[in-house]
């Protein structure tokens, strides 16, 4: 379920305030008002997880408020003990309710997030990794193999004997000619664009293969291929450390800007709709959303170094 825009903006102007540690009594008595509602508790949940910073509630004046509303024997005393399982135990849940990602984090070729890395692999092919991404290469004598843990690669496979053989989370792809492609990982599937050549797609979950041409994009899941859609060759400007944006809505520009920064990028869903037209510099982000607050009825607002959204101009 999505966070409305302004209740994630609410909870990160709470965050900032009960940061500054001051010991107001009344400003904790109104946030935890505030925080008792399942949405506002949702969205103080996120902050905190963005924020990285998962200390003890009692060393939070957010936390101490918290914990006064336990002693409440009313029924907000359960909403309560909810707000702190959200809170204290966001992320050991996401750990232990998911699949832990222990092949990401021991890859052989890896980057952080902001960084875009290129590796000439045995057989003479060329591989780029973009922002945030984890994979592994191993050739031997009869195949080459790749797999993508995380994030998304770029391949200029070489034409030779040994196919090559890339797996991601839903499936494997298979090549047997000279071929650029590239993969990435999203959750739940991986999307697939055919810049060169011909790629295979293999499905887990699913006796049915399908032969992905060049100038061909999909997704597909373990049980499912989706249908194909045009790929533009921009789409692997990140390479070059380029962001493309052809009449990009203002939301998808910022998404995909987002990978390449750490923190949380946000947009108002007053000006979600406007386009964005150009080629900026993934390098530096803050330059770009700089650019883009002066060529858009836009302003960057930055309420924390690590929690920034563009609002309209005109917005309080």
């Amino acid at each position: 379920m999505s966070l409305d825009y302004r209740v994630l903006q609410e909870a990160a102007e709470w965050f900032a305030r009960l940061e500054s540690d001051t010991d107001d009594a009344a400003e904790r008595e109104a946030w935890a008002a505030w925080v008792r509602q399942p949405e506002h508790a949702r969205a103080w949940q996120k902050v905190q997880r963005i924020s990285g910073r998962f200390a003890p509630l009692s060393a939070h004046p957010a936390g101490r408020a918290a914990g006064g509303m336990l002693q409440q024997r009313t029924p907000s005393r359960r909403q309560a003990l909810k707000l702190l399982s959200l809170v204290c135990g966001g992320a050991a849940l996401g750990l232990a309710g998911g699949r832990l990602p222990w092949q990401g984090w021991s890859a052989d070729l890896r980057t952080g997030v902001g960084e875009v890395r290129e590796t000439r692999l045995a057989d003479g092919s060329r591989l780029w990794l973009n922002t945030d991404s984890a994979a592994d290469a191993g050739f031997d004598g009869a195949i080459r193999r790749l797999a993508l843990y995380r994030g998304e690669v770029l391949v200029e496979a070489v034409d030779e004997a040994r196919p090559l053989l890339l797996r991601s989370r839903e499936g494997q792809l298979r090549v047997t000619q000279a071929a650029r492609f590239s993969v990435r990982q999203r959750d739940g599937s991986t999307q697939l664009s055919v810049f060169s050549g011909m790629v295979d797609i293999q499905p887990d979950d699913s006796g049915l293969g399908r032969g992905i041409g060049a100038g061909q994009q999909v997704g597909f899941s373990a049980n499912r291929i989706g249908p194909p859609a045009p790929v533009q060759a921009g789409q692997q400007a990140w390479s070059r450390g380029i962001l493309l944006a052809d009449n990009l809505r203002l939301v998808d520009f910022l998404a995909e800007l987002a990978r390449y920064r750490h923190g949380y990028l946000g947009c108002d869903p007053r000006i979600a709709e406007l386009r964005v037209v150009g080629a900026f510099p993934l390098a530096d982000s803050d330059r770009v959303l700089d650019a883009l607050a002066a060529t858009l009825p836009v302003r960057v607002q930055r309420r924390m170094s690590w929690w920034v959204s563009l609002e309209p101009s005109g917005a309080a």
